[in-house]
């Protein structure tokens, strides 16, 4: 095959790179996947399990597997590290800096910028989220195109109205297994709660791109 058959335009290559992305979009903060499927997205707080006694651990361990036997549906746990990102702080002391009138507070300002700079810089700082990704999918049967949908003479309902029906049935049966995860969840001592749509959208973006983290800060950042 010639070469100038095989290559592409970085716009086509970036479309291509989006039809592996598995989501549609991101709608009242449920992540609503391609095959039309849904997801919730919760944030769960930490403990420090290193910190508590033996009876505490044990207690813990035993609260969380009573836990996992209580789902019948499965879930995702995973872990993100990151590494801190101090450009925002530095900013905001960089702009205190300016408008300090008093010269010795300017020097004690700037002394410390350099050693948070050179601090985090040696010791490699990491900061660790939570997430569980809670899923819904609809029955096989009752999906739009499915057995159900051919007892009307081969034709599909597909109004709005019917659409936006079933969407609601549908969160309606994800948010039980919200209710669910974070109830189990709560008698561990863990707290969780729901990304919305933007913290969703922010924390895709972020997993899709994971190279924009270390790109300079642009003025609206700072």
């Amino acid at each position: 095959m010639p070469l100038q058959e095989t290559t592409s335009s970085p716009r086509s290559n970036k479309k291509s790179t989006q039809e592996f992305v598995p989501i549609s979009e991101v709608r009242n903060g449920v992540v609503i996947m391609k095959d039309g499927s849904l997801r919730a997205i919760l944030l769960a707080s930490s403990i420090n399990f290193a910190l508590k006694s033996e009876d505490e651990q044990t207690a813990f361990i035993v609260q969380f597997q009573n836990f996992l036997n209580s789902l019948d549906f499965s879930v995702q746990i995973f872990v993100q590290s990151r590494m801190l990102d101090i450009r925002p702080y530095i900013a905001t002391l960089e702009a205190a800096y300016k408008e300090q009138l008093d010269d010795l507070m300017r020097i004690q300002i700037r002394e410390y910028i350099e050693f948070i700079k050179s601090f985090t810089e040696a010791a490699n700082i990491m900061t660790k989220n939570f997430f569980l990704v809670v899923p819904y999918s609809q029955p096989a049967l009752t999906k739009t195109g499915g057995a159900l949908s051919m007892l009307q003479f081969g034709k599909k309902n597909t109004s709005s109205s019917d659409s936006n029906k079933s969407f609601e049935e549908q969160v309606s049966q994800l948010e039980q297994r919200i209710s669910i995860v974070q109830q189990g969840l709560v008698r561990t001592g863990v707290r969780t709660v729901q990304l919305g749509t933007e913290e969703a959208i922010e924390l895709l973006y972020k997993m899709f791109n994971p190279g924009e983290e270390g790109k300079p800060m642009t003025l609206e950042q700072q």
